[in-house]
């Protein structure tokens, strides 16, 4: 059997909660980001020759990737918001049919129907 989506007030609820959750977490990776670099200035990492500067730069990468991530998320579900005030909530941006009730239900920020989707 198919899951519904929930109606309107239920789903801008949704999105805001996920908003919520993704601000606190883009807050956390970047309290985590400026400790890290602040950790680093104070001995003069070379991450070529220090043992300690292959590990430094791996949580760099991975903190820098985590952000660009949430970022990204927080868009898509400023964009969700946007589109269920105006009313095209559920419409694929890329060919204009509708966006499955399980995709949805699933990714309440999804933008693109699984068939646009999965041809990116």
């Amino acid at each position: 059997m198919a899951k519904r989506v929930p109606d309107a007030s239920a789903l801008e609820e949704l999105l805001t909660a996920e908003r919520v959750s993704t601000l606190r977490q883009i807050a956390a990776l970047t309290r985590d980001w400026d400790g890290l670099v602040e950790s680093s200035a104070d001995i003069g990492v070379d991450d070529e020759h220090d043992p300690e500067g292959a590990t430094l730069a791996f949580e760099r990468s991975q903190i820098d990737g985590l952000l660009s991530r949430a970022h990204e998320h927080l868009t898509d579900l400023d964009s969700a918001l946007e589109a269920l005030r105006a009313g095209t909530y559920g419409t694929c941006e890329r060919c204009g049919d509708p966006i499955a009730p399980e995709r949805l239900t699933a990714r309440p920020a999804a933008r693109t129907c699984i068939r646009c989707a999965a041809a990116r």
